[in-house]
């Protein structure tokens, strides 16, 4: 990604190597019996479908279990005071799977996976998620929209609709804030649902640590959505985010990439994004 607009930022940065997530730490968010499944299944060579839009290769279950790692690691960093933020560059990206079920290019619930770590291991007592990408986190709904998450998990998240995979135009529990946009929509639209449904869900909800599924495909160059926001839209969004966080969260923001298929547009974005929470 070119950094050419904000020089000196990989200077800024500590660059780690994600580690591989345990099982038990997969555990937390999926059932026993799906993760053993993919365990299982993970092929020696050739290809292995796991659903109409997701497969494995023979490097697909050690790259899904480092994506994940990633947030375990992220969450460790921040907690012992050697970073205030981190953004995760991994893939494949997390967001559509569910408790028991792999979907849109998903594995392992990476999101998921980094909060309730967060939550079960390093004791904190409330997390928020924030979901930008242009397609709903129905697995990050379907995890903790459950009951004993309730108080502890707050997402907050804007989609275009109707769209993949055609959830989120209801809020299935009180913790759950959709916003679905039409398509078309853009920077203006993404920055009223932040103001006038996030914000204030966030700033009620207090978090301790602010957890990111940051899909930069809702660019207007992304030709997989339709929406047409704009790098501008991203910053915006991170400084704002970044500015809730330093109230509410001593700083604490983990930041996960999701998805975004036009190279361009993902790696302005993401620099954007990554710019602002540098600054912080």
């Amino acid at each position: 990604m070119s950094t050419s607009a904000h020089p000196g930022l990989l200077e800024q940065l500590r660059v780690l190597e994600a580690p591989l997530a345990s099982e038990e730490e997969l555990k937390r968010v999926h059932r026993p019996e799906y993760v053993d499944l993919i365990f299982e299944n993970a092929p020696a060579e050739g290809y292995v479908q796991l659903d109409p839009d997701t497969a494995m290769n023979p490097y697909t279950l050690a790259a899904a279990r480092r994506a994940a790692g990633a947030g375990v690691l992220a969450v460790d960093e921040i907690m012992a005071g050697r970073s205030s933020n981190a953004f995760c560059a991994v893939r494949p990206c997390g967001h559509h799977a569910t408790t028991g079920r792999s979907m849109g290019f998903c594995l392992f619930n990476n999101i998921a996976v980094a909060a309730a770590y967060a939550i079960e291991k390093k004791g904190l007592e409330r997390v928020a998620i924030v979901d930008f990408d242009v397609h709903h986190g129905n697995g990050t709904e379907d995890m903790f929209s459950a009951r004993r998450w309730q108080d502890r998990v707050l997402m907050v998240s804007f989609f275009q609709h109707p769209f993949y995979p055609g959830s989120g135009t209801e809020d299935p529990a009180p913790n759950m804030i959709n916003v679905p946009l039409a398509a078309g929509s853009d920077g203006r639209a993404a920055r009223k649902a932040f103001e006038n449904q996030w914000r204030p869900a966030l700033e009620k909800f207090k978090p301790q640590m602010v957890l990111i599924s940051a899909g930069f495909d809702a660019h207007r160059e992304d030709l997989l959505g339709g929406l047409a926001l704009v790098e501008e839209d991203y910053e915006w969004m991170t400084r704002e985010l970044v500015s809730l966080a330093r109230q509410y969260a001593d700083n604490r923001i983990v930041s996960m990439l999701e998805g975004g298929y036009n190279f361009d547009a993902l790696g302005t974005s993401a620099v954007a994004h990554v710019s602002a929470l540098a600054a912080a």
